[in-house]
């Protein structure tokens, strides 16, 4: 007998059944819980009573029973299958889904399947056969429906934005595609590369012909696992929607499933006694009877599919890179006019070209292009939002269309027409027509500049719109003279650097490779500090200075750190502690303090960066070095004072010579010629030493400004620091020592001791050679 619903209120699947006798003839009739209840059938109200179901609760049994029995319904499965056998394709149990969740159904099936007349079921079933035959040239698609998105329909409807670029990955998958068996690709990238993007593209080339004749008649359908797995209470529901779906897919025969966030397959569905959806769908997928094309990262590929070898043979991977800048510049031309049409704005050429490069420089933990179309939307929506005059045309706009149209209801009128409404109406149209004349928008309000990429990146990153806003030339031009500002005494080696800075930036060279630098000097003269300040002006933020201390890396297997651990061995997962800060920030600058002291395979390592530009991960990714800045100090040669030998040799050159003979006592010849420049720094003098003591003492202005206090000294204090502090073994070390101990000892001790008071300055001057305080 086949699915049905109640006899009688039509509306609730039928669950007992009864024969209805009328004289000589008896008439077979289903029944939901409901009706039986009202009818008033013994056996059913003392069941329930028994039971103590409320009637609240039995409504919802009737709705979990149409759902669960609307799915069965889809494969011609009957209430005797359900009951007694099992299901056709083998997803319910014996006993079924529904006789499982509600036990006491079952001897109600038995019940009325023994009071059915012999003749009356082979009526039944000849009725059913018919039946299933005229549903099945009628039947929809339904699980196709219900749980996947058609983006070949979408594409054909004009919903799916236009795909630029990407064509050798496309050309790959409908190559994979095209395969008799194993056709299943998968796209492996970076979130926000555009894989998703891909499989739209591919639909649309289908919705335009634009593909081999295998392909011309295929639509893709988006798989939504989440929908999927929802509502699925009962143990076999979850197998039963996965299996009816590959039925559907397999009979239609042009569908091919795109499965985005395909490592979800891993353990969706998963739970005692069940099969994951990635079981279920391996032997579909190894012989070729579905379709799918996947899309995962690099991450949840090899936590997830990796593992899984026998998942991972039947996809065959297409590695998704990030676009190059120019690329990706050509990719938001290409789209910019649907950014224009959403927002009402207009986007220049050369604002496209500084968003792309805006945000590949200061949005580090994300991927182009997602990051640069993430810009330049959310720049539009601030312009949009700047134009008050807009909002106001706009509103005028839609008070004109609304008066126009009650002007056509008024003057369509034939009789009782009511003139001095129709009066009214004109008046008020002719006054918004003209406040909305005299509003005149300057062709600047639609126009996006580098004002709103700046103010948004200020936003996301907290990078000052003023320094985003800044040129690369403009900040390599007056690189000298803020560098100089900071650090005194080395003139020398901040022009060498600047030098070098630009001769890389600007790239004349055709090897793009890092500019390279090894300071030589002794300790305190200043050489980490010009490699703070160098990223803090170059690259607007001392977080894009990235530090490491090559005493920690005089072991062997310290290579590990940089690149990551390989295979098999602890804290692969993990990824190197170099490579994946300049993964996250290609702009920047790296400091290897202390080189002396690295193992040497660390630095075959670093020759690999200096020589190429670039370095391969123990996870095979390739991490690009060519936008940062390698800075390695050390302090060889420094504590030797010999006296300069040699005719027409100066000091410095003497002291280079030197650095550099001491340099290639550790250093091999092949690292040292890769080197763009070794810097020597000169010790401080006392001039240098004061000069220094004013910087020292500016920094203090800064939290005392905060406390509400105005800090001031005599031109006496920084020579008299300068003289206590020089001389020392520490150089610029032994300053700071100083102010801390003479000035910041002090002026907490005034701060601490007059606490009742409030001071608005304080005066430091020098008395009997020490420093003295004075609060106002």
């Amino acid at each position: 007998m086949p699915l049905k619903m109640c006899s009688r209120c039509h509306k609730n699947p039928a669950v007992v059944y009864i024969t209805r006798i009328e004289g000589d003839k008896s008439y077979p009739e289903g029944l939901c819980l409901q009706c039986a209840k009202s009818l008033g059938i013994q056996p059913i109200n003392d069941m329930l009573n028994q039971m103590n179901i409320p009637e609240e609760d039995l409504n919802a049994m009737s709705e979990q029973l149409s759902e669960l029995y609307g799915e069965m319904a889809d494969e011609n499965t009957d209430l005797s299958t359900i009951s007694d056998d099992e299901s056709e394709d083998g997803d319910f149990e014996p006993g079924g889904a529904a006789t499982s969740a509600f036990p006491f159904l079952q001897n109600l099936f038995g019940g009325a399947r023994q009071n059915r007349d012999d003749s009356a079921a082979v009526e039944d079933k000849t009725k059913s056969n018919v039946n299933g035959k005229d549903k099945a040239k009628k039947k929809k698609r339904k699980f196709l429906d219900t749980y996947c998105t058609n983006l070949t329909q979408k594409a054909k409807d004009g919903s799916i934005d236009r795909i630029i670029g990407r064509e050798r990955e496309m050309y790959r998958v409908v190559q994979i595609l095209s395969r008799r068996i194993k056709n299943n690709p998968c796209l492996i990238g970076e979130p926000g590369v555009g894989k998703t993007a891909i499989a739209e593209g591919l639909a649309l080339k289908i919705a335009n012909g634009d593909v081999p004749a295998k392909l011309m008649d295929k639509e893709i359908h988006l798989l939504d696992l989440t929908a999927l797995v929802a509502g699925t209470q009962f143990r076999g529901q979850f197998e039963s929607r996965i299996k009816s779906l590959i039925q559907e897919v397999k009979a239609d025969g042009n569908v091919i499933l795109f499965i985005d966030e395909v490592h979800n397959l891993v353990g969706s569905g998963d739970s005692e006694g069940s099969m994951n959806a990635a079981n279920i769908l391996k032997p579909a997928l190894s012989r070729g009877e579905i379709q799918v094309i996947g899309a995962t990262t690099f991450t949840e590929y090899r936590k997830y599919i990796e593992k899984d070898t026998a998942l991972e043979r039947r996809f065959q991977p297409v590695t998704v890179e990030e676009p190059s800048v120019k690329d990706t510049i050509e990719l938001l031309k290409g789209i910019k006019s649907y950014y224009e049409n959403f927002h009402e704005v207009k986007v220049p050429d050369n604002i496209i070209n500084r968003a792309v490069i805006l945000s590949e420089r200061y949005i580090n933990d994300r991927y182009l292009p997602d990051k640069a179309i993430d810009l330049l939307d959310e720049a539009c929506a601030a312009k949009r939002l700047k134009n008050k005059q807009a909002d106001e045309l706009y509103a005028l706009g839609r008070d004109i269309k609304e008066l126009e149209h009650r002007e056509e209801e008024l003057e369509a009128e034939t009789e009782n027409v009511d003139y001095e409404q129709l009066a009214e109406v004109k008046s008020e149209l002719a006054k918004k027509r003209m406040q909305s004349g005299e509003i005149k928008i300057p062709e600047s309000a639609y126009e996006v500049d580098e004002d709103d990429l700046a103010h948004v990146i200020e936003l996301w990153t907290g990078i000052p719109a003023s320094k985003v806003k800044e040129s690369d030339l403009k900040k390599l031009n007056s690189l000298d003279d803020e560098m100089k500002k900071h650090i005194i005494g080395q003139n020398e080696a901040v022009e060498a650097v600047c030098a070098a800075v630009r001769r890389s930036r600007v790239q004349i060279s055709p090897r793009r490779r890092p500019a390279s630098f090894i300071f030589v000097g002794p300790t305190g003269v200043g050489k980490t500090e010009l490699v703070k300040i160098l990223a803090g002006e170059l690259f607007d933020s001392p977080e894009t200075l990235i530090r490491l201390d090559m005493s920690e890396f005089m072991e062997k297997h310290s290579v590990s750190r940089i690149i990551g651990s390989p295979p098999g061995y602890v804290g692969y997962d993990e990824a190197g502690q170099l490579t994946e800060k300049v993964r996250r920030k290609p702009y920047s600058v790296l400091l290897f303090d202390e080189i002396e002291k690295a193992h040497p395979d660390v630095l075959n390592i670093l020759l690999q960066i200096l020589d190429d530009g670039r370095i391969t991960d123990a996870h095979g990714r390739t991490v690009n070095f060519e936008n940062t800045i390698i800075v390695m100090t050390s302090n060889a040669g420094s504590d030797k004072k010999d006296s300069v030998l040699g005719f027409n040799k100066t000091e410095a050159e003497a002291s280079k010579e030197k650095a550099i003979k001491a340099l290639e006592a550790f250093l091999r010849p092949e690292f040292m010629s890769r080197v763009d420049e070794v810097i020597v720094f000169r010790p401080l003098s006392r001039e240098d030493f004061s000069k220094i003591a004013v910087l020292m003492l500016n920094e203090l202005k800064g939290p005392m400004s905060e406390k509400g206090i105005t800090l001031k000294w005599t031109p006496a204090v920084p020579e008299m620091l300068s003289e206590k502090s020089y001389g020392g073994k520490r150089g610029a070390r032994d300053l700071r020592s100083c102010i801390r101990r003479e000035a910041e000892d002090k002026i907490a001790g005034l701060l601490v001791e007059e606490c009742d008071k409030t001071f608005n300055e304080i005066n430091l001057s020098v008395k009997g050679g020490n420093i003295f305080v004075c609060g106002k």
